[in-house]
C-alpha cells in the first residue's frame, strides 16, 4: 500500500471526526474508535448510561459517512419482523409481496437495543454476520456497506434485556461514553444556549462508495506475522484469565487486527504496530467475556480483566528490541 493511500484515508478520516466532534463534545477516543470500526468493517455498540450523547454520536457519525440511514427505536413490544420485514397481503393483486423492514439501509442506528427482546435482537444476528436475512426461508441481500451502530444502557436499569452473547460478539467494539469533565459539561451546555435550538446537523465527508474504497484500502494494511501472534496471544490469555468462565473467540483475535489495521490508517502509517492493539484491547475484548458466577456476584469489571491480561503478556520481540 502506497503512502498516499494512507495520508488520504487519514485526512479524510481526519475530516469526519472533525464534522463529528462540532456537534459532539468530549468523545473524541470513541468517536476515533468508532470510526475506525466503521473502516475494518465492523459494528459498533455504545453502552453506558443515559443522557451521555450515545444517540447523537451515533447518529453524528453515521450522517458525517454519507450512509442511507435508518433509525430504529427499540422497545419491549417490537416484533422481529419489524426489523427484518415481512411478507404483507396487498388486496390489489391477492399476493403477499415482501416488504423489506428498516435493516436495509446503509447504516442502522439501533437505539435502545437491550430494551426489546432477545428474539427480536437475535433477528440482527444473520444480518450483521452475513449481510443478509432470510424471512420464511427467503434470502434477501443487504445494501453494501452495511453498518450497525447500536446503543444501550446498563442491564442494571430497569426494563432493559441482556444482550445474548452470539449478538455481542457480533460488535467489533463496545464502547463507554463516561460522563464529560467540568470544561466540556460547561461547552456543552453554552453550545446548546448559542443554537437557540435542540437540533444539530452534521454535512457528509464521504458517500458509500467512498467508504467501500476506503475498506479496500484498509485491507492492504501490513500486519506483521508477531502482531498477530500478539493479537493471539492476547485472546488466550483471557480464555486462562482468573474470574474468566468462557474467554474471547477466534473472532475476538481477528477484531483486534482488523481493528488495528484501521486504527494505523487513520495514524496515517500502512502498518499496525503492538501499541494500536493495546490501545484497542479493552473495547474489543471485554464484551466478548463471560465471567463466573462468583466473580459476577462480586462486581468484577471485564475491562479490569482484559487490562490485567495486556499487562502481563508480553509484546512482540522485535517490538521489545526497538524500545
Amino acid at each position: 500500500m502506497n503512502t498516499e493511500d494512507v495520508t488520504q484515508i487519514a485526512a479524510l478520516g481526519r475530516r469526519v471526526r472533525e464534522s463529528v466532534g462540532a456537534v459532539v463534545v468530549g468523545m473524541d477516543e470513541p468517536v476515533t474508535i468508532a470510526l475506525a470500526a466503521i473502516f475494518a468493517g465492523g459494528h459498533v455498540l455504545f453502552e453506558d448510561v443515559p443522557g451521555l450523547g450515545k444517540t447523537l454520536a451515533a447518529r453524528s457519525l453515521a450522517s458525517a459517512l454519507g450512509l442511507d440511514f435508518r433509525r430504529l427505536q427499540c422497545t419491549p413490544d417490537m416484533l422481529p419482523g419489524d426489523v427484518t420485514g415481512s411478507y404483507v397481503y396487498a388486496p390489489a393483486t391477492g399476493e403477499f409481496p415482501f416488504r423489506p423492514g428498516p435493516i436495509f439501509t446503509g447504516l442502522l442506528l439501533a437505539d435502545e437495543i437491550n430494551r426489546t427482546t432477545p428474539k427480536t435482537q437475535s433477528a440482527m444476528l444473520e444480518a450483521m454476520a452475513e449481510r443478509q436475512v432470510t424471512v420464511e426461508g427467503n434470502s434477501f441481500p443487504l445494501p453494501r456497506p452495511f453498518h450497525v451502530i447500536a446503543t444501550s444502557n446498563p442491564i442494571e436499569y430497569e426494563g432493559t434485556y441482556a444482550l445474548p452473547e452470539a449478538q455481542l460478539d457480533r460488535f467489533m467494539v463496545r464502547l463507554s461514553v463516561g460522563y464529560p469533565d467540568a470544561d466540556d459539561e460547561t461547552r456543552i451546555i453554552l453550545d446548546r444556549v448559542r443554537r437557540q435550538s435542540p437540533d444539530v446537523s452534521v454535512e457528509p465527508v464521504v458517500d458509500g462508495d467512498g467508504l467501500l474504497a476506503i475498506q479496500r484500502a484498509v485491507e492492504r494494511i501490513h500486519v506483521d506475522a508477531d502482531v498477530a501472534r500478539y493479537c493471539v496471544e492476547l485472546v488466550r490469555a483471557t480464555r486462562e484469565a482468573v474470574n474468566v468462565s468462557v474467554g474471547a473467540s477466534p473472532r475476538g483475535s481477528q477484531s483486534l487486527v482488523l481493528l488495528g489495521r484501521a486504527l494505523a490508517a487513520l495514524d496515517g502509517r500502512a502498518y499496525v504496530r503492538p501499541d494500536d492493539i493495546k490501545r484497542i484491547a479493552e473495547p474489543v475484548l471485554a464484551h466478548r467475556l463471560t465471567l463466573t458466577p462468583q466473580a459476577w456476584a462480586q462486581g468484577v469489571d471485564p475491562r479490569a480483566v482484559v487490562a490485567a491480561v495486556v499487562a502481563k503478556t508480553s509484546v512482540p520481540p522485535t517490538v521489545s528490541a526497538v524500545r
